[in-house]
């Protein structure tokens, strides 16, 4: 299906650097962890080890920061935050792969917020219900969210005033008890390995997404995005760079790892830090039903979503808010919340976000490394940071987590499964045909022109016309490649209002013909007065470096009158060291029931290599799966025949091909009665030509008469400057 993207003017009233990015950003950073579980890891890994975790995470961060400055100052970000810079750079399959589980993220994590804060709720006024708590705090945020994503920032500035009292009140606080600083944490006996303490800080410095999903409602995306992302960032690695000293100066190693409120005891006063959990969780919950109804919204306008959901691609009001996907958001959060118990699925939603941040440094790395003139960032980084950052975000993966990593990407290659399978098509170019193009470049360029035995294969170009009159040929051509040679199908036109746009056009419908029967192959149209001069130019032209069309395959020629010129066509195909296979079709069906070849054979050298391996292809092809191949050779004695068998079942074995030896003791009859005795029955008959010389019109027409009466023929001239016999028997060779 056709998707046209969705151009939205810029928002002259949008959201700023501050409001828009920074806010969501550093309050979703100084998140519940840093108020409930820094004291933990600081017991655990002492002073010096938590400086070294908080590095460590902010550094993979910052990386990930770096992708998402250098996207974010190449392009307009729309709505949809990451999976909008996503879409844009990989596909919309690669998109729509990491934005449905992000989606899914974000509305869960809603519920995990709010079910969070209700607990804490709970804990200071035993009498509330928690159920009910986490159901009216989702409404209320939701609430937020509804009237506009300004007024919901707005309200997070009063959220970020409590935090930062919270941490002032933690800065003037005093020490429980005498204690002296442990740089490495308590006894091994006492506390969690390095690894694992990484692994439950690392979530706390990834909040950054948080303002990134606002792209759509930002003013100046280019701008706000990376000044707000790098504040975030910079903003929380020095709280969370002070924290440990303070902590570690008025608590011993073993309070902090027992006591989850220890900051409540060594606080100025107390209650400010309830003030920055709650705080915390719901800025976080906000931050979650801001962002996640925005990707729900991307998702449906560039068609991902099934075309019952598209609804959810409305926006309303001049800021275009997602309503009615923040209502379905609404309805998600709610059912998780009365279900209550989340935390099986909390590592899985962690795994969704981590993938988000590892494809978004790989989509900049490539784009980078790449080098196309249409990528070109305000904000450079070089490729290597950005796929360091995708190797650390592996890694954080498997270390926070196996069990839920491998989980959540089945889940991403599901979708992108899917998406593939409905084969999608987007407005917007996408940087995998510049990687394929990398790729084919490097492999074109270390091919070289020496022709390698070992690794040959036809890679066929097929003179059919049009496709429909000789399908036979491009079936033949596409069952000896077995989708591994590159086939091309060509047309000469002779007409003079052949216009540049109209072979375009044949080839794209061509394609599209080849498609619907599952045939790969590309496709050449090309115009000339004369038939004949227009397939020598073809064939003398087509290709790329050492990337030739090394095998012919046409059809027979039928009109006398042009026959003469037919023949000058193949002597100049083997003057170009052009393989040629004359396929001449018999009555019936093209080629029978595929059960039986017939290959006239004179030995290994020449067209007998060459037919062997055709006939070799041809049986081991899924259409021809269980055809017998017989290796026809006639000789005048019972002498003759029995030597010949012998050398040829000894080629045969070496060979392992599988065919049967046929040997035809003449008897004084003709070669043609013989030939058209023993292969009548045939599906297929492969006989081989002599070298086109002067008089070749009149061999070929000898030629045509001594197998008009057979099935299918294919009628072999090799004329590559290699062996065939050694494709078939690989020569063990010694340095001397």
């Amino acid at each position: 299906m056709s998707i046209r993207e969705r151009v939205l003017p810029s928002k002259e009233e949008g959201l700023g650097t501050f409001g828009g990015v920074f806010t969501p950003s550093i309050l979703t950073i100084l998140g519940v962890i840093m108020y409930l579980r820094f004291g933990w890891v600081v017991g655990n890994v002492g002073l010096l080890g938590t400086l070294l975790v908080v590095t460590i995470s902010t550094a993979i961060t910052f990386l990930t920061s770096l992708s998402i400055a250098a996207i974010a100052t190449d392009q307009r970000v729309r709505i949809g935050g990451a999976y909008y810079m996503i879409s844009r750079s990989l596909g919309i399959e690669s998109g729509g792969a990491i934005g449905v589980p992000l989606y899914f993220a974000q509305a869960l994590s809603v519920a995990l917020y709010t079910v969070g804060f209700a607990e804490s709720v709970v804990g200071v006024f035993p009498l509330l219900d928690e159920k009910i708590v986490g159901i009216i705090t989702t409404l209320s945020v939701a609430a937020l969210a509804l009237i506009s994503a300004k007024v919901a920032i707005r309200a997070q500035y009063f959220i970020m005033f409590g935090i930062a009292l919270s941490l002032l009140s933690l800065l003037f606080g005093s020490p429980i008890e005498q204690s002296t600083i442990e740089m490495w944490g308590a006894a091994n006996r006492h506390s969690e390995p390095f690894w694992t303490v990484f692994a439950v800080f690392f979530p706390a410095v990834t909040g950054i997404m948080a303002g990134v999903n606002m792209s759509g409602d930002l003013k100046d995306p280019s701008r706000s995005i990376p000044r707000g992302t790098f504040a975030a960032i910079g903003v929380g690695y020095v709280i969370y760079m002070g924290l440990p000293i303070i902590l570690a100066n008025r608590a011993d190693a073993l309070t902090l790892i027992e006591d989850p409120l220890i900051m409540r005891k060594i606080a100025f006063w107390g209650d400010a830090i309830l003030i920055g959990v709650w705080g915390a969780t719901l800025s976080s919950a906000v931050g979650s039903i801001l962002g996640a109804p925005r990707v729900l919204q991307a998702l449906a306008r560039d068609n991902i979503l099934p075309q019952s959901l598209r609804w959810l691609g409305k926006g309303a009001g001049n800021d275009d808010t997602p309503r009615l996907g923040t209502l379905l958001t609404l309805g998600v959060a709610l059912t998780a919340v009365w279900f209550g118990d989340l935390n099986i699925i909390a590592p899985i939603l962690t795994m969704f976000f981590l993938t988000t941040y590892g494809v978004l440094n790989i989509a900049a790395g490539v784009e980078r490394f790449l080098g196309s003139p249409s990528f070109r960032p305000k904000f450079k980084v070089h490729w290597s940071l950005s796929l360091l950052g995708a190797v650390g975000c592996v890694a954080v993966m498997f270390l926070i987590n196996t069990f839920a990593t491998i989980v959540a990407v089945l889940f991403v290659v599901a979708i992108f499964l899917w998406l593939e399978s409905r084969e999608l098509v987007s407005a917007w170019g996408d940087i995998r045909r510049g990687i394929w193009m990398a790729i084919t470049r490097a492999g074109l360029l270390r091919l070289g022109e020496n022709i390698d035995p070992k690794n040959w294969r036809p890679n066929p170009l097929v003179l059919s016309g049009a496709p429909t009159r000789r399908w036979h040929l491009i079936d033949l051509a596409s069952t000896l490649t077995h989708n591994k040679g590159i086939m091309t199908i060509s047309t000469v036109l002779t007409s003079d209002q052949m216009t540049t746009e109209r072979k375009q056009k044949m080839e794209s419908n061509i394609q599209d013909y080849l498609s619907k029967r599952a045939v790969q192959g590309l496709v050449r149209v090309m115009s000339a007065d004369d038939p004949f001069e227009g397939a020598e130019r073809m064939v003398e032209a087509y290709g790329l470096g050492a990337l030739v069309p090394n095998t012919i395959i046409l059809g027979d020629s039928e009109n006398p009158e042009v026959r003469k010129r037919y023949c000058q066509m193949i002597k100049r195909f083997h003057d170009l060291q052009r393989n040629v296979l004359i396929v001449r079709k018999g009555k019936g069906k093209p080629f029978g029931n595929r059960k039986r070849i017939d290959l006239w054979w004179g030995g290994l050298k020449g067209n007998g290599g060459l037919m062997m391996i055709l006939a070799y292809l041809l049986q081991s092809s899924i259409k021809w799966r269980g055809a017998d191949v017989y290796l026809k050779m006639v000789v005048d004695s019972e002498k003759a025949a029995e030597d010949a068998r012998q050398n040829i079942e000894h080629i045969v074995d070496r060979i392992r091909t599988g065919s049967k030896v046929e040997i035809i003791i003449s008897d004084d009859r003709t070669f043609e009665n013989i030939l058209r005795e023993s292969s009548a029955d045939a599906d297929l008959v492969l006989m081989g030509m002599a070298e086109p010389k002067d008089n070749f019109h009149t061999y070929y027409e000898a030629l045509q008469d001594r197998v008009k009466d057979l099935p299918t023929t294919i009628l072999v001239r090799a004329a590559e400057e290699i062996q065939f016999g050694e494709v078939l028997i690989q020569q063990d060779t010694m340095a001397e």
